[in-house]
């Protein structure tokens, strides 16, 4: 229902998962959207990948079965769901469910009948569950007692729609998050707590995450601080390669310097590039010709690697 809130830089404000709502209106179904499954083999597909998907990889590691070949659910087949369907308004939903039918098709029986049911469940679990906030409205501002609410709401439907077990796979992690974020909206608004108490009371909270998830918001925080440090430090390159070293270690600390130093040429290299496709753009080319510029003018700024992003981001621009 929300995702952590110092992943954002925002300690206050709720956020939501940034799971893409599915609109079955927009793509002209009538049926629910697990009627897709299945009733995909006329749907024509690009061989290429969507434009926000091209140069990343296929999650991994979600093919998993018991001895007797049955599914078991991971959150890893949740990421091979929500990576293809990240890419809604790209491609259609029906798209994009035979792309999902065609990775789960390395599958044996009984678990690729099994993983088809189960992504029917969870595209019909993600209609539902974008209905329902929809009805909710307004989410800023609300009281640890209406988040929770809300939040049991939602992990009702979770559990409507899907069995136990993957649910529970597929969201242990967010649901554990959402229970963090409650006790963090109570804590800050107990006012007969002091400070230090409050603090005290945040890390306790704290350690009923999962490991994974503590580490992670470990290290958002120690970036959160690096980035600080950074612009602080903006004018004294020694003094911040210094609280580098100190912060991250010297192999880490060599890592992040040379990645501001390839993102500030990219920076450079992008800004330039920007202004000579706007004037390409705006030039009058015909489509095929100015098409041909558009590559030749990536060519002459990124390499092939680079050539990828630079289409991506002209996609979405």
């Amino acid at each position: 229902m929300r995702a952590d809130p110092a992943s954002h830089g925002d300690s206050n404000a709720p956020q939501t998962t940034g799971e893409p709502p599915i609109s079955v209106a927009q793509e002209g179904v009538a049926a629910a959207p697990s009627k897709l499954v299945n009733n995909t083999s006329s749907v024509p597909v690009p061989e290429q990948l969507p434009a926000s998907l091209a140069g990343t990889s296929v999650p991994d590691g979600w093919a998993r079965t018991d001895r007797l070949g049955n599914l078991i659910p991971t959150p890893q087949l949740r990421q091979l769901f929500e990576y293809f369907l990240s890419a809604l308004g790209e491609e259609t939903l029906p798209q994009l469910v035979a792309r999902i039918q065609r990775a789960l098709s390395v599958l044996d029986e009984p678990a690729r009948a099994q993983a088809l049911v189960t992504l029917g469940a969870y595209l019909d679990y993600k209609l539902a569950v974008s209905e329902l906030e929809q009805s909710y409205g307004e989410v800023s501002g609300l009281g640890a007692g209406e988040l929770q609410r809300r939040m049991a709401e939602i992990q009702a439907l979770r559990r409507t729609w899907l069995d136990a077990d993957t649910a529970n796979a597929f969201f242990a992690d967010d649901e554990a998050v959402d229970r963090f974020q409650v006790e963090k909206l109570r804590i800050a608004s107990d006012d007969s707590l002091t400070d230090e108490q409050k603090a005290e009371a945040l890390r306790q909270a704290e350690s009923s995450l999962p490991e994974p998830l503590r580490k992670a918001r470990k290290e958002t925080r120690r970036f959160a601080d690096y980035e600080q440090i950074r612009q602080e430090l903006s004018d004294d390159p020694r003094a911040l390669e210094a609280w580098r070293r100190e912060a991250f270690g010297d192999a880490a600390a060599e890592r992040l310097a040379r990645l501001e130093t390839e993102q500030k040429d990219w920076d450079r290299r992008w800004q330039a590039y920007a202004g000579e496709r706007d004037r390409l753009l705006s030039s009058g080319l015909a489509e095929p010709e100015r098409r041909e510029a558009l590559e030749r003018l990536r060519a002459s700024h990124f390499n092939e690697t680079e050539r990828i992003r630079a289409r991506a981001l002209d996609s979405i621009r």
